[in-house]
């Protein structure tokens, strides 16, 4: 009987998921990447993993990285500097390892006089590299119809 026992493999003890703070780092996130967009350089931006896809409004997905900072650069027009954007993490699904997050979030974007100018949802899907969320897949759509 001992020799039955000392075999038995142990079972893996379960991963303890705090969605709370989950939501918080990827809300820490969304807070990054609209200081790093506000400033206009958006070539520093960290947020997405190197092999991302972003699909865009009224666009053809975005592959990669670099793909998407040359998107995001092209169109911040010359209104920009005085639009500010902000991101709200509204929801967060986590993987069971908590290696996967779905975020479903809002999104708005204000002139200088407050003003909304554009305002919308987001679904990001981030992954967990190194101890740290990255977007790998986002989309989003505004509520603003067009003209």
């Amino acid at each position: 009987m001992t020799l039955i026992t000392a075999c038995a493999t142990k079972k893996a003890e379960p991963v303890v998921i705090d969605k709370e703070q989950i939501k918080k780092e990827i809300q820490a996130r969304e807070n990054e990447f609209a200081e790093v967009y506000n400033s206009g350089e958006v070539k520093s931006i960290g947020y997405y993993h190197e092999d991302a896809t972003s699909f865009p409004q009224n666009h053809a997905p975005l592959v990669g990285r670099k793909a998407i900072v040359e998107y995001l650069t092209a169109n911040m027009d010359s209104l920009a500097q005085t639009h500010k954007i902000s991101f709200t993490t509204n929801e967060v699904l986590v993987s069971s390892d908590g290696n996967q997050v779905l975020e479903i979030g809002y999104y708005s974007v204000v002139s200088s006089a407050n003003a909304t100018v554009n305002s919308g949802n987001y679904m990001s899907l981030f992954v967990k590299i190194n101890g740290k969320y990255v977007c790998f897949r986002d989309m989003s759509t505004s509520e603003i119809p067009l003209e």
